[in-house]
């Protein structure tokens, strides 16, 4: 295929040199093209004229003559010089594809990498932007509008080593996988110079720069923790959030002032991402996250989910009630639905930023998200083995729940390949139907039983009821799971119900039979 452009490469260079000679010879030996009203040989009834003119050509009719001919010729010129720049673009684009054809037929897939490339349509790249970069802005820009740009290629400048990223915009098939889908992976990132763990894993299990760029999205100006994020050259695109002020917030807020400018940022950075590199999903994780081997597989086999879907909003990687003896060592493949907005490690649609946006909050934005304003009974997708883990204790947060939870959430460590496997049964049809009836169907025991155990056969599943706030706090810590709610969700539960692992026995923590509702005064 290479060699083949190769020599239309040669055969469209040589037909610039014969039409330019031909042209030439055309232009001196044809007559002027006369203006209207003047008798120019192109217009009728101008022969006389033009005879009379060849009669009087002397020195300054034959100089203005020349004149008039070099114009055409620089005219003409100029159109062939931006035919020459068009192949000298393709030229180009083939070479690196030549590059890369080269470079897969060196590893195992490179049949079916080559195939995809054969798949996939090739145009040449859109102007550059070389507008000079400010300082404290954006250090990758798009600023071609969408009407310029073509809807298959579209270069992206960055900082740092100056590459060009080539992003195919795609539009996802909601039924199945494509391998073509973009799924940046934006790193919010502050003042935490180890940022460095985080990034180390992320491109260690990283598949493909092509399909999962990661975008380092920094606040507060912090210079050591820039020289970290430099330190990674073009692996990854490095922009800063330019708004670097305090924020004017109420005399009992001052303390919180940390809360707002996370939320600030978060809005600036999704915007950067979704507005001006114009990708259809992004996965947001923070600085103090460490990702699982198969994080990029799990995200990747969810996305059509998540896209076909309207009942859910987002995709996590984590589980709340995700401690070692709270999950099923078993069972990385489960999968489940969950009303509580995890965060850590999500997925997020443009669709969907594109309904947040607009009231995206001051300060507390994960709180927010949990409110029945913004869910509106919508859900998201967890895992049983969490896919991501939190090692960072300093923050805003003071480190809350990070002793008494986090640090003991198990990070999985075996391979799914959730892309082969069937996942439709995460559709909220067909997952109520089963959850109902596993979770009603379940034996309905006291909280003792479950800690003495002697009574009780098997591995499960068991329910233990709650009827009250009260008394779902009152189990929850007696049961070693996460008793805390927001607008009346607790953490992992799906129609009121959590589910985790008791002394290796499947446990449902749930309301009486008929739930309908969460209650917000339960906060």
């Amino acid at each position: 295929m290479v060699r083949k452009k190769g020599s239309l490469i040669l055969c469209g260079a040589f037909l610039f040199v014969a039409w330019n000679a031909l042209l030439l010879l055309y232009l001196w030996g044809r007559p002027p093209v006369g203006r209207h009203g003047e008798g120019g040989g192109a217009e009728p009834g101008g022969k006389e004229e033009w005879g009379a003119g060849r009669a009087r050509a002397g020195g300054v009719n034959l100089a203005g003559e020349v004149i008039r001919l070099a114009e055409e010729v620089e005219v003409e010129l100029e159109t062939q010089k931006k035919l020459l720049k068009q192949i000298e673009s393709h030229r180009s684009l083939w070479a690196k594809r030549k590059d890369l054809g080269k470079r897969e037929s060196d590893g195992p897939m490179a049949e079916q990498k080559q195939e995809d490339a054969k798949m996939t349509p090739e145009a040449p790249p859109p102007p550059k932007d070389t507008s000079d970069k400010e300082e404290g802005t954006v250090a990758t820009k798009a600023k071609l509008s969408p009407a310029t740009v073509p809807t298959e290629v579209k270069d992206i400048k960055q900082e740092d080593g100056a590459k060009e990223l080539t992003v195919q915009n795609n539009e996802l098939d909601v039924t199945s996988t494509s391998p073509q889908t973009v799924i940046p992976i934006l790193v919010i990132a502050c003042d935490r110079v180890t940022v460095k763990r985080s990034l180390d894993r992320l491109l260690q299990y990283r598949p493909s720069a092509e399909l999962y760029p990661i975008i380092v999205s920094q606040d507060c100006g912090h210079a050591e923790t820039a020289r970290v994020i430099g330190s990674y050259g073009v692996q990854v695109t490095h922009i800063r959030q330019p708004d670097l002020s305090d924020i004017r917030v109420r005399p009992e807020h001052r303390k919180f002032q940390g809360y707002y400018k996370i939320s600030r940022h978060y809005r600036w950075a999704l915007n950067q991402v979704f507005n001006t590199f114009s990708h259809s999903t992004v996965v947001i994780v923070e600085d103090d996250l460490e990702v699982a081997p198969d994080f990029f597989e799990y995200f990747r086999a969810l996305y059509p989910v998540l896209r076909s879907d309207p009942s859910l909003w987002c995709v996590s990687a984590w589980n709340d009630n995700g401690r070692d003896a709270l999950v099923d060592p078993g069972g990385a493949e489960l999968l489940y639905r969950t009303d509580f907005f995890p965060g850590l490690g999500w997925m997020l649609l443009k669709e969907m930023w594109d309904e947040l946006e607009p009231k995206w909050p001051s300060a507390f934005w994960d709180d927010w998200m949990r409110q029945p304003e913004q869910r509106r009974n919508r859900s998201c997708i967890r895992p049983e083995v969490s896919r991501t883990i939190t090692f960072g204790r300093k923050g805003v947060s003071l480190g809350q729940f990070f002793d008494q939870y986090l640090r003991y959430i198990k990070l999985n460590t075996e391979f799914v390949p959730f892309t082969k496997q069937d996942l439709s049964y995460l559709v909220k049809e067909k997952y109520d139907e089963r959850f109902i009836k596993e979770v009603y169907d379940a034996p309905l025991v006291k909280m003792e039983d479950l800690q003495q155990g002697g009574s009780l056969r098997g591995t499960g599943p068991y329910r233990v009821q709650y009827s009250s706030r009260d008394s779902f706090k009152v189990l929850a810590r007696n049961l070693g799971v996460m008793d805390d709610l927001k607008s009346g969700v607790p953490r992992t539960g799906y129609r009121g119900t959590v589910s985790f692992l008791s002394r290796g026995r499947r446990v449902f923590l749930a309301p009486p039979e008929g739930w309908t509702r969460y209650d917000v005064s339960w906060s």
